[in-house]
């Protein structure tokens, strides 16, 4: 079951999860009173938050990975494997790469630590309902490092793409798991929006990846990036 697609003028339904009252009710209050958004439910933990995404079927959902009874990192496995049409934002106070590469491979399409604002949280929400990645600082910081680190020291002889990849498709592939939006790839790349999105539909089906925070996986795992 998919949720239906919402009119241009309807508001982002969003589900909050986070274990900390003070937390979730500020970002309740917070959020809500955008006027193109509406939290249609909050959860305590990672089971609450599974039940109200199949209860309220919102466009997002805003979670944290340490929460009791079932994790983040739990639950947004069972909510992609469930409600794959529900984008999941992770807002928390971790940015370490094991908890950031863990979430992305559960199937997190962003990524946020717990000093954005009012304004980023909004923007990862709009941008990861659209199907777009968003990442702040910190994160960048962490993937890169993880990425490097990962890549060791440079071969004397470029190895072959992996899965018939073209070169264009691998740079394309490398500015994803950077973070970088479909308009900045563009931009970068001097290449029209529609060129980057037929390239990046190519990458999937190439790479077998459901969306960018798989194919952000995949890149980490090819030392791509």
């Amino acid at each position: 079951m998919t949720t239906p697609d919402r009119a241009p003028d309807a508001p982002l339904r969003i589900v909050i999860a986070d274990d900390q009252a003070s937390v979730r009710e500020g970002l309740v209050l917070l959020l809500d009173a955008l006027p193109d958004i509406e939290v249609v439910g909050a959860a305590a933990d990672g089971e609450q938050a599974v039940r109200l995404v199949a209860e309220r079927r919102p466009d997002a959902i805003l979670l944290d990975l340490h929460m009791p009874v079932l994790d983040g990192i739990a639950a947004t496995r069972v909510l992609t494997a469930d409600n794959p049409e529900v984008a999941v934002v992770v807002l928390t106070t971790y940015a370490d790469d094991t908890s950031v590469l863990d979430a992305l491979r559960a199937g997190a399409r962003s990524y946020l630590t717990k000093d954005a604002d009012r304004t980023d949280i909004a923007r990862a929400l709009r941008a990861a309902a659209g199907g777009l990645t968003v990442f702040d600082p910190r994160v960048h910081a962490t993937l890169l490092a993880a990425a490097t680190a990962q890549s060791g020291p440079e071969p004397a002889v470029a190895s072959p793409p992996p899965d018939d990849l073209t070169q264009r498709e691998v740079e394309i592939l490398a500015l994803i798991a950077r973070g970088l939006t479909n308009p900045e790839i563009a931009a970068q790349l001097y290449l029209s929006s529609h060129t980057v999105k037929t390239h990046i539909s190519r990458i999937f089906a190439k790479t077998g990846s459901r969306d960018r925070a798989a194919a952000i996986g995949y890149a980490h795992r090819h030392h791509i990036g």
